[in-house]
């Protein structure tokens, strides 16, 4: 069978819009901070390079010898240095606000979280792939049979959520549980307990650090007004929050979205980069293609997005190897759950994760891992019927 084609000419092309982006957004903050204007562009132009070899030479082998080994060495691989970050030194880890993301070898910076996405996913298919089925089971026995996923998960929303004080990717990964755990054969009842329970998880999570206390504030802040004008005035006054700065980021990702218009200010003439987003070319990449290409040209980027994440699912249901088909569900909706949660932080429906874009935002251990991901999909694709 052949390598679906179509999925590796998209993530190639969005690889070099992410590329573009990363020159055209980064000018003033590259010559701000490193006096070089194409400092971030080299950077992700060699990147890239490297993830468009390693998307193809991934996707040359052979999935009945490889697929388990690679995906289960990026679990146990990353999931080790994970845990051990904490007790690394300052001199290999960058710590930033508290928390220790990156690992740092010479000049290169890797976020293990980023790899070990794709490996738990790996470790997701195969394990439901021989534990989970159709038949009938009892709610107790469905939560007998998941009790063990749902401890492993609490060692990763711990090593994530409070070592590494990032929420995001702990959402991602539990959309991810839920909804392959859901496809293996657990009943509607109790997806939405776990939904349930997954909700109350993250209300504790935010309930105990004031930081993320502060955020949901700043967000809600920015939107109150709006909401608040449809309740009665009594409780209103009761959930309205003042003396609160809103969320620049937000608001200038809406002046960017603005300025831009349907045909965009121009490559390269959009204003929001010139120091008013410090993170346009990372988490606020959405906005400032909308800028400078316009309603438009974002639709056309996200139409792209889209066609990729359907390619992933219709090699999911149609691969006839359970693993495989698990996996290729469970990469879709990591890329679909990452970009809404983006998206809706940009647009402000939601508070901002700090989620870059699959293969857009400018990050190399983003960029590397998500290719690393698509070759898997297109190693598994050759054994899938059109």
């Amino acid at each position: 069978m052949a390598t679906d084609r179509t999925i590796f000419f998209i993530a190639v092309t969005l690889i070099a819009v992410g590329i573009i982006f990363s020159l055209s957004l980064t000018t003033y903050a590259s010559l701000q901070t490193y006096n070089n204007e194409f400092h971030f562009f080299i950077r992700q132009f060699v990147t890239g390079i490297v993830a468009i070899f390693l998307m193809w030479s991934v996707s040359r082998l052979d999935p009945d010898r490889f697929f388990l080994p690679l995906g289960f060495g990026l679990f146990f691989i990353f999931l080790f240095l994970m845990t051990i970050m904490p007790f690394l030194p300052s001199s290999i880890v960058t710590e930033i606000g508290g928390a220790k993301r990156w690992i740092r070898i010479g000049v290169i910076s890797l976020a293990p979280v980023e790899f070990f996405k794709v490996g738990f996913i790996t470790f997701l298919a195969w394990s439901f792939s021989r534990r989970l089925d159709d038949s009938h089971k009892s709610l107790k026995e469905e939560f007998k049979v998941f009790w063990p996923y749902f401890m492993v998960f609490g060692v990763v929303t711990y090593l994530i959520a409070i070592m590494q004080n990032d929420i995001g990717q702990v959402l991602v990964l539990g959309m991810v549980l839920i909804v392959m755990g859901s496809m293996a054969g657990t009943s509607t009842r109790f997806f939405t307990i776990t939904m349930v329970g997954m909700i109350i998880v993250v209300i504790v999570a935010i309930a105990g650090s004031e930081h993320r206390i502060l955020r949901v504030k700043s967000w809600w802040s920015s939107i109150q007004n709006m909401v608040l004008s449809f309740l009665p005035d009594k409780i209103a006054a009761k959930l309205h929050v003042s003396e609160v700065y809103e969320p620049y980021q937000v608001s200038n990702a809406y002046d960017a979205i603005r300025n831009g218009g349907w045909f965009g200010q121009g490559l390269g003439n959009g204003t929001i980069k010139l120091g008013f987003l410090s993170e346009v070319h990372t988490d606020f990449i959405l906005a400032g293609i909308a800028e400078e290409l316009g309603v438009i040209g974002l639709f056309l980027v996200i139409v792209l997005f889209f066609v990729l994440i359907f390619r992933m699912l219709k090699i999911s249901n149609r691969s006839q190897n359970r693993v495989y088909s698990l996996f290729a569900l469970g990469i879709a909706i990591m890329f679909a759950s990452t970009f809404f949660i983006n998206s809706f932080g940009v647009t402000g429906i939601t508070p901002v994760k700090g989620l870059a874009v699959p293969l857009l935002s400018y990050g190399g251990s983003s960029l590397l891992a998500h290719s690393i991901a698509i070759g898997m999909i297109l190693m598994i694709s050759k054994k899938v019927k059109y």
